[in-house]
């Protein structure tokens, strides 16, 4: 696989719930983890009392965060609107080359900066709240 452009990945939100995805912000940095937790079942038969762990357990989870600028005025409306509620939305990653994560995320940290002779920037953190789909690009 070759290099790709970070400007190739773009978060996007379903902004009526309808399954229509629009581009709401111009974001400068993205990033995606994957979360999983262990279950442990270890016990005194344990070969070599190493640590066993249940295959396929555990919660999964995924977060999401970024920061750039709006796009326009109605896309800050939205996120704001949908931190405030706490609103739990569709919203789509798309990574170049490799891919596309969908599935519903919370907004859970937003955050506003801004130096006097440049514009107003923002910082987002999502986290999925159901299961995520990924369909190869």
């Amino acid at each position: 696989m070759s290099a790709q452009s970070g400007k190739d990945m773009l978060l996007r939100l379903d902004e009526t719930g309808a399954g229509s995805f629009l581009t709401v912000a111009g974001l400068r940095t993205k990033s995606l983890s994957f979360n999983a937790a262990s279950i442990d079942i270890t016990d005194a038969e344990s070969a070599g009392r190493w640590r066993e762990l249940l295959a396929g357990g555990g919660i999964k989870s995924a977060s999401l965060s970024g920061a750039g600028i709006f796009k326009d005025e109605s896309s800050d409306a939205k996120i704001r609107e949908l931190f405030f509620a706490g609103t739990i939305r569709s919203w789509q990653l798309i990574l170049p080359d490799f891919g596309t994560i969908e599935g519903a995320f919370q907004i859970v940290a937003l955050e506003f900066s801004a130096d006097h002779a440049s514009e107003v920037t923002f910082d987002i953190a999502l986290e999925s709240a159901g299961e995520l789909s990924f369909t190869v690009i």
